[in-house]
């Protein structure tokens, strides 16, 4: 079990300027050879700074990301491994620990992205449904590790930039002053990852509770 292997032997707690992990080694091979294998959507993205123009309503942006599924999951055999182990009661007692909130009763979702040149974030917070986000890298092209994820203070300066490293990544649970985003940063191929959410909304991979 790899991500929890990794949260109980290489993840480092971060108390400024909010609280967030970071975490090494997370994923198995198979798992970081699938991601950077995973063929997702092509079209003409509208780059406002919000992961979909739309934040999620349906228009271009959205239909062109790829969530892990139950209709899809047998196109993706290592990641069901990862979904299993994030719905595992060790790994949920383990998360719920660190986070201090409860993610038992609710749901998974979990989406592979893949942010080309143009894409950026404005700083925000996540939205309430959503009760912890966890980000991993899959950083198989050699990208520069300054594409990682911004962490901003309450005035929205960058205070540190979490690594691009392949195998790399971080979670926090949404706050108050949870502020993050990516400025603007020249990808020369692309920025894989997996998006990680345990959310209050239906996803089809319930956490058991």
């Amino acid at each position: 079990m790899s991500l929890l292997n990794a949260l109980r032997t290489s993840t480092t707690r971060f108390d400024e300027p909010w609280r967030h992990w970071e975490i090494e080694g997370p994923l198995s091979d198979a798992m970081v050879a699938e991601v950077a294998a995973t063929v997702v959507p092509e079209g003409s993205r509208a780059y406002d700074g919000t992961r979909a123009a739309d934040n999620g309503g349906g228009g271009l942006d959205a239909v062109l990301r790829c969530y892990v599924t139950p209709d899809n999951i047998e196109h993706f055999p290592a990641l069901a491994g990862l979904i299993d182990e994030l719905r595992s009661p060790e790994t949920v007692a383990l998360i719920e620990d660190m986070i201090e909130r409860r993610v038992r009763g609710h749901n998974l979702r979990v989406e592979v992205i893949v942010d080309r040149n143009g894409f950026w974030l404005q700083p925000h917070k996540d939205i309430r449904e959503k009760l912890m986000s966890m980000q991993l890298y899959v950083n198989v092209v050699g990208e520069s590790e300054a594409l990682g994820t911004d962490i901003y203070d309450a005035e929205l300066q960058v205070v540190k930039t979490i690594p691009y490293r392949n195998n790399w990544g971080y979670m926090f649970a949404a706050g108050s002053d949870t502020w993050h985003g990516l400025e603007r940063k020249a990808v020369r191929k692309e920025r894989r990852s997996i998006l990680i959410n345990y959310v209050t909304f239906e996803t089809g991979w319930a956490v058991p509770g």
